[in-house]
């Protein structure tokens, strides 16, 4: 017998400022807060937020993204898009003669006000103190490179102190750039040590680096920093392609020593040109988002950032687009895939969240031929996504318990369709409600003795 039922999401938003710190599990493998409750990171990249929008856009933007189950917004304070010279919506520019030592504190009270905002509505600020133009121009991008290792620890200081009380605060380094050799590391490594001298220690200061998309073996920011006290957790940018394998990527970094949590912080967007070539491969979509997000998760990332090529810019219509024509910004914050990803943050927290591991073993026999298969599981439960819903044999001797019973989640839709009891096996077979191009499916399967619950 079967049955259906459409998930209700329920998320607990914070109605003060009163967000958790973060920090590293016991086990190096996720985030928790200080007294050991799991963190699901479900990302946006909103880099322009800070430079283009108005306070009044940036409450609608973070109500948005806020109720639509989103934990942490990705923005910088020193901003790629001429954000030196180019004022912020009220006209403010964040630095005096383009120098680090010397912030202006009109544009500082308006990333307050967002930071703030974002802390009454339960959202953490993955905040990069500066885009990475400013640090390595490289083949595009206005700079001016403004940063030395003695400004960048003096930058790194101010901005550290200036938020070391905000407890919802994940710092990013790094900006879209790879550093060029020992001097950009070291420029980084000042700024680094400035933040944390500032807010108290490594401890006080959650802390990463955005890389852009580097070598399948590098590791994404494992290339640079893996052995620094400072990098807590590694981040790749897996880039704006279709097909480039983030499974294996998110692994290379999974496997490096010491253990340290991995996310890809920037991959594929909606409604971006596919690999910058819309002409011939057309722009990304809802599915495509999907796919990565289930890929990196189920393949040991602790979390997924979202993003959108609308969104990230901030575009409006009395703005030049970034890489061809857009949606406004304000009409993109409710495209589909936006709105998708939250069943799996339902899906990853709705199990207990700190035992589970990537197992590809648990797939004996992959009987059709198109996309992927990604699998992940705890002791007594087993995720598996199937991109094309192609049909699949597994090892369900692998999780605890006699019994087994689970369900088919609908990643478009939330639908679910549950699985009745049935005896584990070496090898069984299990095939997807639909197949094809865009009908992606999840299989989950659990010890039927625990009673888990199909959403919390």
């Amino acid at each position: 017998m079967k049955y259906r039922i459409y998930l209700i999401i329920t998320l607990v938003i914070a109605t003060a400022q009163s967000q958790a710190q973060l920090r590293v599990s016991d086990n190096q493998r996720f985030l928790v807060t200080n007294d050991g409750k799991p963190f699901f990171w479900l990302g946006d990249t909103a880099w322009e937020l800070f430079h283009r929008l108005s306070r009044e856009e940036a409450d609608l933007y973070l109500q948005n993204r806020s109720d639509k189950g989103f934990t942490v917004i990705q923005a910088v304070a020193l901003a790629e898009l001429d954000g030196l010279h180019e004022g912020n919506f009220y006209g403010e520019i964040p630095l005096e003669d383009d120098d680090p030592t010397k912030p202006r504190e009109a544009y500082f009270q308006h990333v307050d006000y967002i930071i703030n905002k974002a802390d009454q509505l339960g959202l953490h600020i993955g905040l990069l103190p500066t885009w990475g133009d400013k640090v390595f121009k490289n083949r595009w991008g206005m700079g001016p490179e403004i940063f030395n290792k003695d400004n960048a620890f003096t930058y790194g200081k101010w901005i550290g102190n200036r938020y070391k009380n905000k407890k919802n605060i994940i710092w990013i380094l790094g900006g879209d750039r790879n550093p060029r050799g020992n001097e950009d590391v070291e420029i980084w490594r000042s700024m680094a040590r400035g933040i944390t001298e500032s807010v108290g220690g490594n401890d006080k200061a959650l802390m990463t680096f955005h890389p852009q998309p580097n070598g399948l073996e590098d590791g994404g920011s494992s290339k640079w920093f893996h052995h620094d006290e400072w990098l807590d957790f590694n981040m790749f940018q897996t880039g704006h392609c279709r097909e480039n394998n983030v499974w294996d990527r998110i692994q290379v970094a999974y496997n490096k020593s010491p253990t340290k949590p991995v996310i890809d912080g920037e991959p594929l967007y909606e409604d971006h040109p596919v690999c910058f070539n819309a002409k011939d491969l057309g722009t990304s979509s809802a599915y495509d988002v999907r796919k990565l997000a289930y890929f990196d998760v189920f393949a040991g990332a602790f979390g997924h950032t979202y993003g959108c090529h609308d969104i990230w810019q901030m575009y409006a219509p009395n703005r030049t687009p970034v890489n061809g024509p857009h949606l406004p910004w304000y009409v993109a914050i409710d495209l589909p895939g936006s709105g998708q990803l939250k069943y799996l943050r339902m899906l990853i927290e709705s199990r207990p969240f700190l035992d589970r591991v990537p197992d590809q073993f648990l797939i004996t026999n992959v009987l059709g031929n198109n996309d992927h298969i990604q699998a992940t599981r705890g002791s007594d439960y087993m995720f598996v996504y199937s991109a094309q819903g192609e049909s699949f044999q597994l090892n369900t001797q692998k999780i605890s318990g006699k019994e087994l019973k689970g369900f088919w989640l609908n990643p478009r839709t939330g639908e679910i369709s549950g699985i009745e009891k049935f005896t584990k096996k070496a090898q069984q077979e299990f095939v997807p409600p639909t197949k094809g191009y865009g009908h992606d499916w999840v299989l989950a399967l659990d010890d039927a003795s625990k009673n888990y619950s199909i959403s919390r």
